[in-house]
């Protein structure tokens, strides 16, 4: 195995999913939703097959998904994007980021990135050879501290590599908080890219805010996002990057050696999505929020009380009180103990002790998934 691979340990994701097949248990820790989306959206997938639809798609993306993203920032966030110059189609919100960060990342250049942080950010920060700038959100608030942010930032960072509604703490940074990145960002020159996968499931009458709305960061941000989240067709992998087009360019440079293209059928689909279901992200948002209250709920009765999160579909909690080692090693006695898997957070962390006994549970699973979830949870010992 190569050197730039060999340090980097496999997605905690795949080994807490394979643990839940493999002793039955019920997954409350892969982000992944238990029902489909929109059935107007498989129908226009079915179509798209059925009409031949299924040959090499431009490697940018269809024109009919590049304008139908473009509209989709207009009509929600007053951002005037060229479907033809500003607008790349991707193999979801993961290979958005592996090519924004390898179209615009060289070796040595350093990225500042909130922790925790979804761990394909560092898988490929190292491919790019970056340096690696964390700022921590620290428990039990996880708030981004503006003096943490300034002394990330030098004359040698290349980009900030955001991530808002923010997984898997949940967090959905305020405008004030977007406004301190914009300004160091403006004043350091340099770049930022964000990752919004989660930017229309906010919960109790929150606002996502894209930093490039701000003013001055249109020209400096790269906006990556999907519809695996907001239409809950996660194993489609259709996402897409929107920006100034020197940075769209960037990220085609890099994504024509990956996969060149992708999900021929699922993107006139996904076009449809977008342009004839608007408002089915904001119905799932309703929903997601009374499953997270269920879940929050529940997990306060059995003695993991959670921080409630304001978007995304990931609760956290401390469980230092329990007396393991860290979250991980409840984590994989958990399906024997309770017969549930949740998610350590302590991987998505530089700072090894902030995060060490921290867990995450999903809520984006049926109602009566979760209810039997925390009542499993509730009815065992939990203690080391």
């Amino acid at each position: 195995m190569a050197t730039r691979l060999a340090h980097i340990p496999p997605t905690v994701f795949s080994e807490m999913s394979a643990l839940a097949l493999r002793t039955g248990a019920l997954n409350l820790g892969q982000g992944f939703p238990d029902v489909d989306g929109p059935a107007s959206v498989v129908r226009a997938a079915r179509a798209a097959l059925e009409s031949g639809a299924n040959q090499y798609a431009p490697g940018i993306g269809i024109p009919a998904l590049r304008q139908a993203i473009a509209r989709h920032q207009q009509r929600h966030y007053g951002l005037e994007v060229d479907p033809d110059r500003e607008v790349v189609v991707t193999t979801g919100c993961t290979e958005a980021v592996a090519a924004a960060l390898l179209g615009l990342v060289d070796p040595g250049d350093e990225v500042v990135v909130l922790e925790p942080y979804y761990d394909s950010y560092v898988a490929m920060l190292d491919m790019c050879g970056a340096r690696r700038r964390p700022v921590t959100l620290r428990a039990p608030h996880f708030r981004p501290d503006p003096d943490d942010l300034r002394a990330a930032i030098t004359d040698r960072t290349k980009l900030v590599l955001l991530n808002t509604p923010h997984n898997p703490t949940g967090t959905v940074l305020t405008r004030e908080e977007l406004q301190v990145v914009a300004d160091l960002a403006i004043e350091h020159d340099v770049l930022v890219v964000t990752d919004e996968v989660y930017e229309h499931l906010v919960f109790d009458g929150r606002t996502h805010v894209p930093i490039a709305t701000l003013p001055g960061m249109w020209e400096r941000t790269l906006t990556l996002s999907s519809a695996g989240k907001s239409y809950s067709f996660t194993g489609w992998k259709v996402g897409w990057a929107t920006g100034p087009a020197p940075l769209v360019q960037a990220v085609l440079a890099a994504k024509q050696w990956l996969t060149f293209t992708s999900g021929s059928p699922l993107q006139p689909a996904v076009a449809h999505a977008l342009d004839h279901e608007p408002d089915w992200p904001g119905e799932l948002a309703r929903d997601l929020q009374s499953r997270r209250d269920l879940l929050c709920e529940g997990l306060v009765a059995a003695g993991l009380e959670p921080r409630v999160p304001e978007g995304t579909y990931f609760a956290t909690t401390d469980v230092s009180h329990l007396g393991w080692a860290d979250g991980r090693e409840l984590c994989l006695a958990l399906p024997e103990r309770a017969g549930v898997v949740a998610i350590p957070t302590q991987g998505f962390y530089d700072d090894a002790e902030a995060g060490r006994q921290l867990v995450r549970w999903a809520f984006c699973k049926q109602p009566d998934v979760i209810a039997e979830g925390v009542r499993r949870l509730a009815a065992a010992d939990l203690t080391a």
